[in-house]
Protein backbone atom coordinates (compact mmCIF):
# COMPACT_ATOMS: atom_id res chain seq x y z
CA UNK A 1 0.00 0.00 0.00
CA UNK A 2 2.79 2.45 0.90
CA UNK A 3 4.51 1.71 -2.40
CA UNK A 4 1.36 2.59 -4.36
CA UNK A 5 0.97 5.79 -2.33
CA UNK A 6 4.59 6.71 -3.06
CA UNK A 7 4.10 6.14 -6.80
CA UNK A 8 1.01 8.36 -6.78
CA UNK A 9 2.92 11.12 -4.97
CA UNK A 10 5.75 10.98 -7.51
CA UNK A 11 3.38 11.01 -10.50
CA UNK A 12 1.24 13.76 -9.00
CA UNK A 13 4.21 15.98 -8.14
CA UNK A 14 5.97 15.60 -11.50
CA UNK A 15 3.12 15.58 -13.98
CA UNK A 16 0.80 17.70 -11.83
CA UNK A 17 3.50 20.35 -11.52
CA UNK A 18 4.09 20.21 -15.28
CA UNK A 19 0.38 20.67 -15.97
CA UNK A 20 0.15 23.48 -13.38
CA UNK A 21 2.85 25.40 -15.27
CA UNK A 22 0.68 25.21 -18.38
CA UNK A 23 2.20 22.14 -20.01
CA UNK A 24 0.13 19.49 -21.74
CA UNK A 25 0.66 15.84 -20.89
CA UNK A 26 0.30 14.99 -24.57
CA UNK A 27 3.54 16.86 -25.28
CA UNK A 28 5.54 14.41 -23.19
CA UNK A 29 3.77 11.30 -24.43
CA UNK A 30 6.39 9.95 -26.83
CA UNK A 31 5.88 6.18 -27.16
CA UNK A 32 8.83 5.72 -29.54
CA UNK A 33 11.19 7.40 -27.08
CA UNK A 34 9.75 5.16 -24.36
CA UNK A 35 10.29 2.08 -26.53
CA UNK A 36 13.94 2.99 -27.13
CA UNK A 37 14.75 3.70 -23.48
CA UNK A 38 12.79 0.89 -21.83
CA UNK A 39 13.80 -1.61 -24.50
CA UNK A 40 17.49 -0.74 -24.08
CA UNK A 41 17.19 -1.06 -20.29
CA UNK A 42 15.43 -4.44 -20.45
CA UNK A 43 17.94 -5.69 -23.01
CA UNK A 44 20.89 -4.58 -20.86
CA UNK A 45 19.31 -6.29 -17.84
CA UNK A 46 18.92 -9.55 -19.77
CA UNK A 47 22.44 -9.41 -21.22
CA UNK A 48 24.06 -8.70 -17.86
CA UNK A 49 22.31 -11.32 -15.69
CA UNK A 50 21.76 -15.09 -15.74
CA UNK A 51 18.25 -16.52 -15.79
CA UNK A 52 18.06 -17.31 -12.08
CA UNK A 53 18.88 -13.68 -11.16
CA UNK A 54 16.14 -12.40 -13.48
CA UNK A 55 13.66 -14.89 -11.99
CA UNK A 56 14.55 -13.80 -8.46
CA UNK A 57 14.22 -10.16 -9.51
CA UNK A 58 10.63 -10.78 -10.63
CA UNK A 59 9.87 -12.63 -7.39
CA UNK A 60 11.19 -9.75 -5.29
CA UNK A 61 9.30 -7.12 -7.29
CA UNK A 62 6.06 -9.07 -6.76
CA UNK A 63 6.76 -9.22 -3.03
CA UNK A 64 7.35 -5.48 -2.61
CA UNK A 65 4.19 -4.68 -4.57
CA UNK A 66 2.15 -7.07 -2.41
CA UNK A 67 1.56 -6.93 1.33
CA UNK A 68 4.30 -7.08 3.94
CA UNK A 69 4.72 -10.81 4.54
CA UNK A 70 7.08 -10.45 7.50
CA UNK A 71 4.52 -8.84 9.78
CA UNK A 72 3.82 -9.66 13.44
CA UNK A 73 1.67 -12.67 12.50
CA UNK A 74 4.52 -14.07 10.40
CA UNK A 75 6.91 -13.70 13.34
CA UNK A 76 4.40 -15.39 15.65
CA UNK A 77 4.15 -18.38 13.33
CA UNK A 78 7.93 -18.59 12.91
CA UNK A 79 8.66 -18.54 16.65
CA UNK A 80 5.93 -21.06 17.47
CA UNK A 81 7.03 -23.40 14.68
CA UNK A 82 10.61 -23.32 15.95
CA UNK A 83 9.36 -23.94 19.49
CA UNK A 84 7.35 -26.97 18.38
CA UNK A 85 10.31 -28.34 16.43
CA UNK A 86 12.61 -27.95 19.44
CA UNK A 87 10.06 -29.58 21.72
CA UNK A 88 9.79 -32.50 19.31
CA UNK A 89 13.60 -32.71 19.03
CA UNK A 90 13.80 -33.06 22.82
CA UNK A 91 12.48 -36.60 22.34
CA UNK A 92 15.30 -37.33 19.90
CA UNK A 93 16.11 -35.71 16.57
CA UNK A 94 14.84 -38.80 14.77
CA UNK A 95 11.36 -37.83 15.92
CA UNK A 96 11.59 -34.89 13.51
CA UNK A 97 12.06 -37.06 10.41
CA UNK A 98 8.34 -37.21 9.61
CA UNK A 99 8.17 -33.42 9.67
CA UNK A 100 11.40 -32.25 8.03
CA UNK A 101 11.41 -34.85 5.24
CA UNK A 102 8.03 -33.68 3.89
CA UNK A 103 7.21 -30.36 5.59
CA UNK A 104 4.29 -29.48 3.32
CA UNK A 105 2.57 -32.71 4.34
CA UNK A 106 3.40 -32.37 8.03
CA UNK A 107 0.47 -31.41 10.32
CA UNK A 108 2.94 -29.36 12.37
CA UNK A 109 4.08 -27.22 9.44
CA UNK A 110 0.53 -26.93 8.10
CA UNK A 111 -0.40 -25.01 11.25
CA UNK A 112 1.95 -22.27 10.04
CA UNK A 113 0.91 -21.45 6.43
CA UNK A 114 2.91 -18.20 6.22
CA UNK A 115 6.13 -20.15 6.73
CA UNK A 116 5.13 -22.68 4.06
CA UNK A 117 4.74 -19.75 1.63
CA UNK A 118 8.44 -18.90 2.03
CA UNK A 119 10.36 -21.66 0.20
CA UNK A 120 13.86 -20.32 0.99
CA UNK A 121 13.15 -19.99 4.69
CA UNK A 122 11.42 -23.37 4.77
CA UNK A 123 14.39 -25.05 3.09
CA UNK A 124 16.78 -23.34 5.52
CA UNK A 125 14.84 -24.66 8.52
CA UNK A 126 14.40 -28.26 7.41
CA UNK A 127 17.92 -28.60 5.96
CA UNK A 128 19.53 -27.54 9.21
CA UNK A 129 17.33 -29.77 11.35
CA UNK A 130 18.43 -32.60 9.04
CA UNK A 131 22.04 -31.52 9.61
CA UNK A 132 21.54 -31.70 13.36
CA UNK A 133 19.95 -35.14 13.05
CA UNK A 134 22.83 -36.56 10.99
CA UNK A 135 25.29 -36.55 13.86
CA UNK A 136 26.70 -34.70 16.83
CA UNK A 137 27.68 -31.11 16.13
CA UNK A 138 28.53 -28.52 18.74
CA UNK A 139 27.20 -24.97 18.83
CA UNK A 140 30.44 -23.41 17.58
CA UNK A 141 30.66 -25.72 14.56
CA UNK A 142 26.98 -25.21 13.73
CA UNK A 143 27.32 -21.43 13.97
CA UNK A 144 30.26 -21.47 11.56
CA UNK A 145 28.35 -23.59 9.02
CA UNK A 146 25.25 -21.42 9.24
CA UNK A 147 27.23 -18.17 8.97
CA UNK A 148 28.77 -19.34 5.69
CA UNK A 149 25.39 -20.44 4.37
CA UNK A 150 23.72 -17.16 5.31
CA UNK A 151 26.50 -15.14 3.68
CA UNK A 152 26.05 -17.10 0.45
CA UNK A 153 22.25 -16.74 0.54
CA UNK A 154 22.44 -13.01 1.27
CA UNK A 155 24.91 -12.40 -1.55
CA UNK A 156 22.72 -14.27 -4.03
CA UNK A 157 19.51 -12.52 -2.95
CA UNK A 158 21.17 -9.10 -3.17
CA UNK A 159 22.22 -9.61 -6.78
CA UNK A 160 18.82 -8.59 -8.32
CA UNK A 161 18.74 -5.27 -6.43
CA UNK A 162 22.36 -4.57 -7.39
CA UNK A 163 21.61 -5.30 -11.05
CA UNK A 164 18.49 -3.13 -11.02
CA UNK A 165 20.42 -0.31 -9.35
CA UNK A 166 23.01 -0.41 -12.14
CA UNK A 167 20.25 -0.21 -14.74
CA UNK A 168 18.72 2.72 -12.83
CA UNK A 169 22.06 4.52 -13.00
CA UNK A 170 22.19 3.86 -16.76
CA UNK A 171 18.69 5.24 -17.46
CA UNK A 172 19.78 8.89 -17.90
CA UNK A 173 22.32 7.61 -20.44
CA UNK A 174 19.61 5.71 -22.30
CA UNK A 175 17.53 8.91 -22.20
CA UNK A 176 20.38 10.86 -23.79
CA UNK A 177 20.69 8.11 -26.40
CA UNK A 178 17.02 8.54 -27.31
CA UNK A 179 17.42 12.34 -27.32
CA UNK A 180 20.40 12.12 -29.70
CA UNK A 181 18.42 9.93 -32.07
CA UNK A 182 15.62 12.50 -31.89
CA UNK A 183 18.05 15.30 -32.78
CA UNK A 184 19.30 13.24 -35.72
CA UNK A 185 15.71 12.93 -36.95
CA UNK A 186 15.28 16.69 -36.43
CA UNK A 187 18.32 17.43 -38.59
CA UNK A 188 16.94 15.15 -41.27
CA UNK A 189 13.67 17.07 -41.20
CA UNK A 190 15.61 20.35 -41.55
CA UNK A 191 17.27 18.95 -44.63
CA UNK A 192 13.83 18.03 -45.94
CA UNK A 193 12.62 21.62 -45.67
CA UNK A 194 10.70 21.48 -42.37
CA UNK A 195 9.42 24.79 -41.04
CA UNK A 196 10.24 26.28 -37.63
CA UNK A 197 7.17 24.85 -35.93
CA UNK A 198 7.99 21.31 -37.07
CA UNK A 199 11.62 21.66 -35.99
CA UNK A 200 10.55 22.92 -32.55
CA UNK A 201 8.16 19.98 -32.19
CA UNK A 202 10.90 17.48 -33.11
CA UNK A 203 13.37 19.04 -30.66
CA UNK A 204 10.77 18.99 -27.88
CA UNK A 205 10.07 15.32 -28.55
CA UNK A 206 13.81 14.56 -28.48
CA UNK A 207 14.24 16.29 -25.12
CA UNK A 208 11.47 14.14 -23.67
CA UNK A 209 13.89 11.20 -23.97
CA UNK A 210 16.23 12.83 -21.45
CA UNK A 211 13.28 13.49 -19.13
CA UNK A 212 12.09 9.86 -19.34
CA UNK A 213 15.57 8.51 -18.55
CA UNK A 214 16.00 10.75 -15.48
CA UNK A 215 12.43 10.10 -14.30
CA UNK A 216 12.80 6.32 -14.49
CA UNK A 217 16.17 6.48 -12.75
CA UNK A 218 15.24 8.54 -9.68
CA UNK A 219 11.46 8.14 -9.61
CA UNK A 220 10.97 4.45 -10.40
CA UNK A 221 13.92 2.06 -10.60
CA UNK A 222 16.14 3.40 -7.80
CA UNK A 223 13.29 3.33 -5.22
CA UNK A 224 12.34 -0.20 -6.34
CA UNK A 225 15.97 -1.29 -6.00
CA UNK A 226 16.08 0.16 -2.48
CA UNK A 227 12.85 -1.64 -1.52
CA UNK A 228 14.31 -4.92 -2.82
CA UNK A 229 17.40 -4.36 -0.67
CA UNK A 230 15.22 -3.83 2.40
CA UNK A 231 13.22 -6.95 1.53
CA UNK A 232 16.39 -9.05 1.36
CA UNK A 233 17.62 -7.63 4.66
CA UNK A 234 14.28 -8.54 6.24
CA UNK A 235 14.53 -12.11 4.95
CA UNK A 236 18.15 -12.31 6.12
CA UNK A 237 17.05 -11.15 9.58
CA UNK A 238 14.48 -13.95 9.67
CA UNK A 239 17.11 -16.55 8.81
CA UNK A 240 19.44 -15.07 11.43
CA UNK A 241 16.64 -15.64 13.94
CA UNK A 242 16.47 -19.32 12.96
CA UNK A 243 20.28 -19.61 13.15
CA UNK A 244 20.43 -18.21 16.68
CA UNK A 245 17.58 -20.48 17.83
CA UNK A 246 19.37 -23.56 16.48
CA UNK A 247 22.77 -22.63 17.89
CA UNK A 248 21.31 -21.84 21.32
CA UNK A 249 19.45 -25.17 21.30
CA UNK A 250 22.60 -27.11 20.35
CA UNK A 251 24.43 -25.33 23.18
CA UNK A 252 22.07 -27.14 25.54
CA UNK A 253 19.65 -24.35 26.45
CA UNK A 254 15.93 -25.09 27.00
CA UNK A 255 13.50 -24.41 24.09
CA UNK A 256 11.99 -21.24 25.59
CA UNK A 257 15.42 -19.68 26.10
CA UNK A 258 16.48 -20.66 22.58
CA UNK A 259 13.33 -19.10 21.09
CA UNK A 260 13.82 -15.92 23.11
CA UNK A 261 17.41 -15.65 21.87
CA UNK A 262 16.08 -15.73 18.30
CA UNK A 263 13.28 -13.27 19.11
CA UNK A 264 15.86 -10.63 20.00
CA UNK A 265 17.12 -10.55 16.40
CA UNK A 266 13.72 -9.79 14.84
CA UNK A 267 13.47 -6.30 13.35
CA UNK A 268 12.07 -3.75 15.80
CA UNK A 269 8.90 -2.96 13.82
CA UNK A 270 7.65 -6.55 14.17
CA UNK A 271 9.55 -7.87 17.21
CA UNK A 272 7.20 -9.21 19.90
CA UNK A 273 7.93 -8.71 23.57
CA UNK A 274 8.92 -11.63 25.78
CA UNK A 275 5.49 -11.41 27.43
CA UNK A 276 3.82 -11.79 24.02
CA UNK A 277 6.03 -14.78 23.25
CA UNK A 278 5.08 -16.43 26.53
CA UNK A 279 1.39 -15.76 25.85
CA UNK A 280 1.63 -17.38 22.42
CA UNK A 281 3.42 -20.44 23.77
CA UNK A 282 0.98 -20.84 26.67
CA UNK A 283 -1.96 -20.49 24.30
CA UNK A 284 -0.48 -23.15 22.02
CA UNK A 285 0.02 -25.47 25.00
CA UNK A 286 -3.59 -24.90 26.04
CA UNK A 287 -4.86 -25.54 22.51
CA UNK A 288 -6.11 -21.98 22.06
CA UNK A 289 -6.73 -20.83 18.45
CA UNK A 290 -4.42 -18.30 16.80
CA UNK A 291 -6.92 -15.43 16.71
CA UNK A 292 -7.67 -15.66 20.43
CA UNK A 293 -3.95 -15.86 21.23
CA UNK A 294 -3.21 -12.69 19.26
CA UNK A 295 -5.99 -10.79 21.02
CA UNK A 296 -4.77 -11.95 24.41
CA UNK A 297 -1.21 -10.90 23.56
Amino acid sequence: MMQILGILIVLGAVFGGFAFMGGTVGAIWQPIEMLIIVGAAVGALVVGNPKHVLSELLVQVKKIIGRNRHDSEFQRQLLLLMYELLQTAAGGLKALDAHVEAPKESPMFQRYPLILEEPKLLAFIVDNFRLMAMGKINAHELEGVLEQELDAIHEELMQPSKSLHKIAEAMPGFGILAAVLGIVMTMNSVGGGADTAEIAEHIGAAMVGTFIGIFFCYGVLDPISNMMKQLVNSEASTMETVKVVLCTHVAGKPPLLAIDAGRRLIQLNTKPSFAQLETWINAMADGEDAGAARKRA
